[in-house]
């Protein structure tokens, strides 16, 4: 990158180039002086305010409870933090001011003498330019005079009553325009190879020179404002320990703060020692005196009445099979339907590759952290932790939308899309799938799984159970952080999280996504969130879910760690592990 050689026929707009550039270097030093000025305005406010309310002298006997000191401290804290932007301010001035100002005045005098340098180029070049005109011009004319001079010899010398005398003269003549017109070529020739060198010199090495040395100019420009910015930020970040060693005596003189030894303090300053004065004593009246009956007091309680309504008549917009990808602009509907089918095809087949890679790359990971936990010389397991809750959100979206363009392509292919039973068809009263017989004992040879079984298997994530997919297991979801994704590898605070956010979102989910399954012949409890996936076991009572996916709670857990779910769209039921799931009831959602 040359300015030489790439912008040679551009000396205006460069001149123009270099000019704004000092100019926007100028415009960054009254910035930075600015800034500077609103530093010292802040920490001179917050000195004043810090002086405004320190205690006065007759105040200085209420200082003494811990609030007052509290505050006191806090003031002197106030104080020290402004005296950290007025370093911020004065660093600003002494190393980015100053050194901004003193850079645009040198480049403001190297510009200067580049572009005369430049200018003087110019004139060389042009004077010889002009210099060329000139031979040129003087070849053209004495072209012309030798030409008209060899007609006169010729038509003296073809006129019969001319004398030979003049006959010579014309010849002579002749002869002396012709050498004239020579000398003008040759001159002519001469002074165009001179110029021709001259532009050569001025476009490959004079030129260029003077552009690689503007090009320096603004580069050295460029460089310098980078290096004022990180240098502002440096002197932001060298008073960071300060300000924190502030916001630290702030946050200690807050906790200092008690309320007991405050009325403790009170008592002691205000205590006065005096017993409380005895009973009025009875005084007897003589007989006959009107005697006064004392007033009774009544005591009014008002009674609170506590109402507490839940209403189940909702009006809500049902939405289609499909309305949750309503945003998406890629599912080909502008297509005719054939093409539409293939290119969903290609969608899903490429969707599928790609969570077989993931699912692959999330395995691998959970060993390597599996190997890191039994033998920790090897690595640290937490260093794998950041990567395998990146793969466990990549795969959880990738599973969407393979989802989305499966039914997307089920819709396309005009099979009958999955949708919710009539209840009218459903018989009241049926029983619902048929709860674990040993929920308590089940493993992987006996066709059921405990509770203790799958969490180690998930934790393994080498066991012979499906707690959380035969095999290797995954991870996802809010609790993806352990190897196996269960509470017994790690991630008690994980599942407290995902439990928080299942909670904290309880409202939208429950009026967008459950209510159009709502069945009225058999009311769910509430709905969960699958922390981890869940394989059955193949005996039918159990059911497979996967991480992130929405189930219906049928019936909670009754103390031997298994939860009854629906699927929202097939209605299947079945059992999943209690500790696999975020559980929201709709009467905890209602309060």
């Amino acid at each position: 990158m040359n300015w030489g050689t790439e912008l040679w026929d551009q000396y205006d707009n460069l001149s123009a180039h270099t000019q704004k550039g000092i100019e926007f270097l100028d415009k960054y030093g009254n910035f930075v002086k600015e800034r500077c000025a609103i530093e010292l305005e802040y920490a001179g406010k917050l000195r004043r305010l810090v002086k405004n309310y320190q205690p006065k002298r007759k105040e200085e006997d209420e200082y003494q409870y811990t609030s007052c000191k509290a505050f006191r401290q806090l003031l002197q804290e106030l104080g020290d933090f402004a005296g950290q932007r007025e370093v911020v301010a004065e660093n600003l001035q002494s190393n980015v001011v100053r050194e901004l100002h003193l850079l645009a005045k040198e480049l403001r005098e190297e510009r200067k003498q580049h572009l005369n340098e430049g200018a003087k180029q110019m004139a060389v070049l042009n004077s010889a330019i002009g210099s060329l005109d000139r031979a040129r011009r003087a070849y053209e004319r004495a072209a012309r005079e030798s030409e008209r001079a060899l007609e006169a010899f010729q038509r003296a010398d073809a006129d019969l009553n001319l004398s030979r005398a003049e006959v010579e003269k014309q010849k002579a003549n002749m002869k002396l325009r012709s050498q004239a017109c020579e000398d003008a070529k040759h001159e002519y020739a001469d002074q165009l190879r001179k110029t021709n060198e001259a532009q050569r010199q001025h476009y490959e090495q004079r030129l260029p020179h003077v552009f690689k040395q503007l090009q320096d100019l603004d580069e050295k420009r460029i460089k310098h404002i980078k290096n004022f910015m990180l240098s502002s930020v440096e002197v932001e970040r060298k008073v960071f320990p300060i300000i924190k060693q502030c916001l630290d005596g702030m946050e200690h003189a807050a906790n200092s703060i008690n309320e007991k030894e405050d009325t403790q303090l009170v008592i002691d300053r205000y205590k006065s020692g005096f017993v409380p004065p005895e009973d009025f004593p009875f005084e007897e009246q003589r007989a006959g005196a009107d005697t006064t009956d004392a007033a009774a007091a009544h005591n009014h309680h008002a009674q609170l009445t506590v109402r507490g309504t839940v209403s189940g008549n909702r009006i809500k917009k049902r939405g289609g099979l499909l309305s949750i990808f309503s945003s998406n602009k890629e599912d080909y509907s502008d297509l005719p339907p054939n093409q539409k089918k293939k290119k969903l095809q290609a969608k899903v087949h490429e969707l599928n590759k790609q969570v077989g890679q993931e699912q692959a790359a999330m395995e691998g990971l959970m060993k390597m952290k599996g190997v890191y936990e039994t033998n920790p010389t090897l690595g640290d397991p937490m260093t794998v932790e950041g990567q395998l809750n990146e793969c466990c959100d990549k795969l959880k979206k990738l599973r969407a939308q393979l989802r989305k363009f499966e039914e997307l392509l089920a819709e396309a292919n005009s099979q009958v899309c999955a949708a919710p039973l009539n209840p009218a068809a459903r018989t009241n009263g049926a029983a619902p799938a048929p709860a674990p017989q040993h929920p308590t004992s089940i493993g992987s040879n006996s066709g059921s799984l405990s509770r203790s079984a799958s969490e180690s298997s998930v934790s393994t994530g080498t066991g012979t159970g499906t707690g959380a997919g035969a095999g290797g297991g995954s991870v996802c979801g809010a609790g993806g952080r352990a190897a196996g994704g269960s509470p017994e590898s790690g991630l008690g605070g994980e599942l407290a999280a995902a439990h928080a956010e299942a909670n904290g979102d309880h409202d939208n989910d429950h009026e967008s996504d459950f209510d159009y399954y709502y069945e009225p012949d058999l009311q769910p409890l509430g709905y969960c969130k699958a922390l981890y996936p869940f394989e059955a076991n193949g005996t039918g009572s159990t059911m497979r879910m996967e991480c992130g996916e929405r189930l219906l709670v049928l019936e909670t857990d009754a103390g031997d760690g298994w939860t009854r779910v629906r699927r929202q769209l097939t209605r299947e039921e079945g059992f999943v592990p209690t500790t696999y799931i975020a559980t929201t009831l709709y009467a905890d959602a209602a309060h």
